[in-house]
């Protein structure tokens, strides 16, 4: 049986057999969708803008997607830290098998919450324009899974142990996120703050997917995807890179 196939099916099994997991990844979300999409509801159709829950929804959307994909590759240093990773590098396979495993499984997970908080957007109000543009929408959550999932790795494979994970959250993770134009138009910036959203990924995964269900975006929706295709290709090289570099 395959390398990968087996890494893809133990993060896919690690993931279903967390169903506190499943549970707690929804907090964030909905809590987002709660305070942001009801709260600041009215005062973005005052400035002409329409309904703050149809937009934010797809950021939220991807907000769940990076958080996810980014902390399986993390996990790395979990696996480090019990040995697992040692049994893993010492077997008779190429590393780039071993790390493409772990980055479709985490991408793959990442994918499945993402479909969950869809499920919560819809429920709580968002409307995607046509239902047929859903399947368009799942290959930038893919898109997005895959380019954090290698970055993941990438950064998981240069720390050494769990004190560097604070650090890694609050100057790469959050401004990914908040960055992202996620939680406001991108139209109108100041320069440098449109700058610092056209080099964030994030950026245009959220956007791509704004542009799908929502027929709203900023770059367009083809600039979007060959932008994400470039980015997800450059860091699963990267990860691919760093990978081969951990010390047994």
């Amino acid at each position: 049986m395959s390398v990968i196939y087996i890494l893809w099916l133990r993060e896919m099994k690690r993931y279903l057999r967390s169903r506190v997991q499943i549970v707690a990844s929804l907090g964030q979300p909905i809590l987002y969708l709660i305070v942001l999409g009801f709260g600041l509801g009215p005062v973005f159709q005052r400035a002409g803008n329409g309904n703050y829950l149809q937009f934010v929804s797809p950021g939220v959307i991807g907000m769940t997607v990076l958080f996810s994909s980014i902390f399986s590759g993390l996990g790395l240093l979990w696996d480090r830290q019990f040995g697992f990773l040692k049994e893993t590098l010492v077997a008779p396979v190429p590393r780039l098998q071993i790390m493409i495993g772990r980055t479709l499984g985490g991408a793959t997970v990442a994918v499945v919450q993402g479909l969950l908080v869809t499920i919560v957007c819809v429920i709580a109000g968002f409307r995607p324009v046509h239902l047929a543009t859903v399947p368009l929408a799942l290959c930038f959550m893919l898109l997005i899974a895959t380019v954090f999932a290698g970055l993941g790795v990438a950064v998981g494979s240069s720390l050494q142990d769990m004190q560097g994970f604070q650090l890694i959250m609050n100057f790469l993770v959050m401004p990914l996120f908040f960055l992202s134009g996620a939680l406001f138009p991108l139209d109108g910036l100041p320069k440098a703050l449109t700058a610092a959203t056209m080099v964030d990924p994030l950026s245009y995964g959220v956007d791509g997917m704004r542009a799908i269900l929502l027929g709203r975006a900023h770059y367009g929706a083809m600039i979007d995807f060959e932008v994400m295709v470039v980015i997800a290709a450059a860091f699963i090289l990267l990860g691919a890179y760093r990978f081969s570099k951990i010390e047994i």
